[in-house]
């Protein structure tokens, strides 16, 4: 039986560099380990002739069909992906900015988690500034479900140029939406209250391009304006509390106001790294607790029936036995129930079939408290 196939979605405005959009394009489709089956390239309004030649260019030359959509006027980003979702032919999705790079092997990785049933899944990136050798910042994610959903109480929880997805549950979560400048984080948050099953690849797969203004599009007042907006959403839709709302308003409202000297700084020591400090701290305790696990079932372990018993096994039991455990796949179980939910939705926010990558089982504990 042939792999699911999946939809690469770009969009693209007046205001991209033809040489970005390029690299990007080239490097999502042409330099990937495992291809799209189809490129759903957006024009969102206008552009200048440089390149609406090299968007023909692109779509002439492309290994793989690529589907155009135009659109007569600029609608805005959130938009724009939903135009490019209702031409997608195929339920899985990834996002790819047209200024970014992909690394080649990204849609190998990120691919078979949502082929293997996750819903979201998103990764880390590396920030660069002339070229993809002049790396200044690495954003990691948080990648234990649990983690995902507290810090999404205020923050991003995923990197929107790296993510992966099911076109369905964006669909049902009612889709992007024109939230300016903030419609992917308002997004993630209806998914993460609907139940989507979610996955951070701690892994940088994106090299996310910032130039000299990157730090100042974090700020201004018509990103207050969303923020102020999102924040008021969250609060109805019952994903945060009254003093988280407080608490957000206070730091983030703040944080759009404050001078780009001070933003730049404050992002990179305290922001991009939480998530790589949350996995780290994951990490060690889950080893912890496995040795102390091990240590504490190892006299006990005594196979009865030789046919279960293998040539060589990590733990030997008294005696010498090789021993084989079979440990029962944890339960994917809630960890929340947003205020709005019905009695019976089946409320999901974790998903632990991917240790690999940082994944451990959801407690039961909610999450918006602390």
């Amino acid at each position: 039986m042939q792999p699911e196939p999946f939809t690469l979605l770009m969009t693209v405005y007046g205001g991209d560099r033809e040489e970005y959009v390029r690299d990007a394009f080239r490097s999502a489709v042409d330099d990937q380990t495992l291809r799209p089956d189809q490129v759903v390239l957006v024009q969102d309004g206008p552009v200048r002739p440089e390149l609406a030649a090299v968007l023909r260019e692109l779509v002439a030359a492309s290994p793989v069909e690529v589907t155009f959509v135009p659109l007569e006027v600029n609608r805005g980003l959130g938009p724009a992906l939903d135009a490019g979702l209702q031409a997608a032919r195929h339920d899985i999705v990834a996002r790819m900015d047209a200024d970014d790079i992909a690394m080649p092997h990204r849609f190998e990785l990120q691919v078979p988690l949502v082929r293997a049933g996750a819903e979201l899944v998103g990764a880390g990136l590396l920030e660069f500034g002339r070229d993809t050798e002049d790396v200044v910042g690495r954003r990691i994610p948080p990648s234990d479900p649990t983690d995902i959903v507290r810090y999404s109480r205020l923050h991003d929880p995923f990197n929107h140029p790296t993510v992966v997805y099911r076109r369905s549950a964006v669909i049902a979560a009612g889709g992007y939406g024109d939230l300016p400048l903030m419609e992917d984080y308002w997004l993630f948050v209806r998914m993460i209250a609907a139940g989507a099953r979610l996955v951070n690849v701690a892994e940088p797969l994106v090299y996310y391009r910032v130039g000299d203004g990157a730090y100042h599009r974090r700020g201004g007042r018509e990103l207050l304006r969303s923020e102020l907006r999102l924040q008021r959403e969250m609060l109805a839709e019952g994903f945060i509390s009254r003093r988280q709302y407080v608490r957000n308003v206070l730091v983030r409202g703040g944080y759009r106001l404050v001078p780009t000297v001070i933003r730049r700084p404050f992002y990179r020591m305290l922001v991009a790294p939480y998530g790589a400090r949350r996995n780290a701290a994951k990490a060690a305790e889950a080893a912890e607790a496995a040795a102390a696990n091990a240590a504490a079932r190892l006299p006990a372990m005594v196979i009865t029936d030789p046919a279960l018993a293998e040539p060589a096994g990590d733990l030997v039991a008294p005696g010498g036995d090789p021993t084989l455990t079979v440990p029962d796949r944890p339960a994917f179980r809630p960890a929340y129930r947003p205020r709005h939910a019905r009695p019976d939705d089946d409320v999901q926010t974790g998903y632990d079939i991917w240790p690999a990558y940082g994944a451990q089982d959801p407690t039961t504990a909610d999450p918006r408290e602390g």
